[in-house]
């Protein structure tokens, strides 16, 4: 049998959390979670639109590297995929102008590319989180013209 010393018992006596301290603390954090969550998520939904926009003028400069080694910017045709690849028939083609392949936007979708742009020299875009035209928030269009 053993003997312990006051302080070795009070250790044995201090079990834990009550149940009704455990359910305090969660309403707490349920509560954070609801005033906090919506607003996390509305960041979250701004920094897709933001990571678009520097991919399309990360895109755009790289087309004017292009332009200046070729003489011209590619075709529709050709596509942003002539920054990866040698498009054919092309003189001065001095690439890639990318690290790696042409990025999908942050939605998993391929950025348009036209060229002649409607809207300026040439136009990059993405459709936003809805994948058509317009829209408001995360559906907004992302565009070297914004």
């Amino acid at each position: 049998m053993s003997t312990f010393n006051r302080s070795e018992k009070r250790l044995f006596d201090q079990r834990g959390f009550t149940l009704m301290e455990l359910l305090v603390v969660l309403a707490i954090l349920g509560l954070l979670m609801g005033l906090v969550g919506p607003q996390v998520l509305n960041q979250l939904g701004g920094a897709k639109t933001k990571t678009a926009a520097i991919q399309v003028k990360d895109l755009e400069q790289s087309l004017e590297i292009y332009k200046l080694d070729v003489g011209s910017f590619p075709t529709s045709e050709q596509g942003l995929d002539a920054l990866v690849r040698k498009p054919a028939g092309v003189v001065g083609w001095n690439g890639p102008y990318l690290k790696s392949d042409v990025p999908l936007d942050p939605w998993n979708k391929e950025y348009m590319y036209k060229y002649p742009g409607e809207r300026v020299e040439l136009d990059i875009s993405s459709y936003g989180q809805d994948g058509s035209p317009g829209g408001e928030g995360e559906d907004s269009d992302v565009g070297n013209w914004n």
